[in-house]
This record gives C-alpha cells, structure tokens and sequence, in this order.
C-alpha cells in the first residue's frame, strides 16, 4: 500500500519539474531553484525574501551569525542586508522555493486583519534574518502556489490570492513580529531600513551616524541599538560589506583595474582596500580567481 503524498513530498516533485536556469517563475516575485551540486560561497544583498527548503540544505552568514535550514524549514530576510552563502553538501540536489516580501502587500493584509490574531508589534527591531519550521498549512499553501504553474487559465487570479494567504500564515507563526514590522511603514524596522537604503545607495560616500539616525528618526543611541539587532553589525561594517562586495562584482569584468575600483567604491587607500578585501574574502583582489565568474547575488542562487 503505497502511502500518502506530503506537501513536502509534493513541493519536491513541483520544484524539480519547475526549475529553470534563471531560477525565474511566471508568477511575480516567485522562484524556484536545484542546484545538482554544492557550490561556493555567494556574496551579495538578501533582498526581503522568504526560501523555503524542500530537499538539500542551504546556510546563509550575516556578520558574525550564521543561519542554516533544510527540509521543511523556512529562512525570512526582512532588510536588504549583505550577506554570503552557499548550498550545503547533503549528497542530494537542493531544492527550494523563493517569494519577495512586499511591504505594500504586507500592509494591505494587515489593514484587513484583526491586531488580536497577531502576535504584538516589539518595541524594538527584529533580527533580519530568522530560520523557522514551516508549518503544515504554510506547506500546503506553497504548494497550491506551484500547482498554478502548470494551470495557466487559473494563474491569473488565484496567485495573488494564495501569495496573500502564505503572508497570513507567516504573519501567524513563529516569525510573525519581524514579518509584521514589515509592513508597518512607522515600525523600528521600517525606520532602519530607510538608513539601510541610505548607505545601500550611496556606499561610496562617507557619512555620519548623526545623519543616518535622522533619517530613521531615532536617537543616535537608539539607532544603534536597533541597526546591530535588524543587520548584526555597525553601519560602518555594514558599509564595508557593501563595498567589498560591489567591489567584487567590478572586479570581475576589469580584473586589471584593482586601483581604480578601489576608488570607485570609496577606498582612497589601495593598500587598505587590498587588505580589507583580503580579510573578508580570503584572498587580495589580485589573486582572487572566483572573480572568472561574476559572483551572483545570494538570493539569486538562494531563493
């Protein structure tokens, strides 16, 4: 007697029937990915995402944490934050499903929801990063989402209904704060992004935390605070991060020009920018041989 079929079974065979090179998908904002082998380490920015794990293992680094989930489990990226990561060796191919988190949808769900069905808002930021188990009805809702990828004359209208109920039942589980401040556009989180996206956009400028605590419309005191709990790290390492990596990406297509891209992302030091890249990549840009191949943005790799 054969025994029943699992969401998880059934996310498996959907994923592995769905994968495409570009990981892309015909509903908005939804990926898929298999990944037949291990592979190195990834540089790049989150993005808001949620990856679920249907098989394999993926671990993700943010500073001086780690994160890692498999099977059954979910990761939640609330920031745009920098980060590295890569898929784990299981002896199995990796399989994995990749949705956008919109604040704007976020919102509209809880402009229609009952503040008492949710766990409260925190004081103060989350963590952007967080690995949960995914509930079964979590499961079986992503799982209705994959199906409509072979139901075109039903994609239409029911994706964005089910995309709207996997936000619910995120909203309702473990991680449901975080995913919460999300949407929230006066939360701490929703604050500190606004400085995120300040030093993402101009990561080649100097600036001072008097600034960036402004723009979030915190105390200098409370903006640091919240800024190490949302990214795991100061926004002068936050900074840094994002210039490595940038720097990385330049590098690949003008390997010859280390000085010059040094410059371009605000290094005025060659030496301290070859130093810099050598601590966080093992290697001084003038004998990194990943950079054959551009990098690609985590969550491209790992949706």
């Amino acid at each position: 007697m054969n025994r029943p079929v699992s969401a998880l079974d059934e996310m498996r065979e959907l994923l592995d029937r769905h994968a495409r090179p570009d990981m892309s998908t015909p509903i908005e904002g939804v990926r898929v990915c298999k990944f037949s082998h291990p592979n190195a380490s990834a540089a790049g920015m989150s993005g808001t995402v949620l990856a679920v794990i249907a098989q394999g293992g993926k671990r993700l680094a943010l500073g001086e944490h780690l994160y890692e989930y498999g099977p059954g489990e979910y990761l939640i990226a609330s920031a745009d934050l920098p980060v590295t990561g890569h898929v784990l060796d299981t002896g199995q191919p990796t399989l994995g499903f990749g949705m956008t988190l919109a604040p704007t949808a976020l919102a509209e769900l809880l402009l229609d929801a009952d503040p008492r069905d949710l766990p409260p808002t925190p004081r103060t930021a989350s963590p952007g990063i967080a690995v949960s188990t995914a509930s079964p009805t979590l499961l079986d809702a992503i799982v209705r989402l994959l199906r409509l990828l072979e139901q075109p004359a039903d994609r239409k209208i029911l994706a964005p209904m089910v995309k709207r109920e996997i936000l619910w039942h995120l909203l309702r589980g473990e991680q449901g704060a975080a995913i919460r401040q999300l949407g929230l556009a006066d939360s701490g989180l929703a604050h500190i992004n606004r400085a995120v996206r300040q030093i993402r956009e101009n990561y080649a400028t100097a600036f001072r935390v008097e600034d960036l605590a402004e723009i979030a419309g915190m105390s200098v005191s409370a903006f640091h605070r919240n800024f190490q709990a949302v990214t795991g790290m100061s926004p002068i390492q936050f900074q840094k991060r994002i210039r490595l990596q940038e720097a990385r990406l330049l590098l690949a297509s003008h390997p010859s020009d280390i000085t010059g891209v040094g410059l371009s992302v605000g290094y005025d030091s060659p030496s301290q920018f070859s130093r810099e890249y050598r601590r966080m990549f093992g290697t001084p840009p003038s004998k990194d041989t990943q950079l054959r191949t551009p990098p690609a943005e985590l969550f491209t790799a790992l949706p």
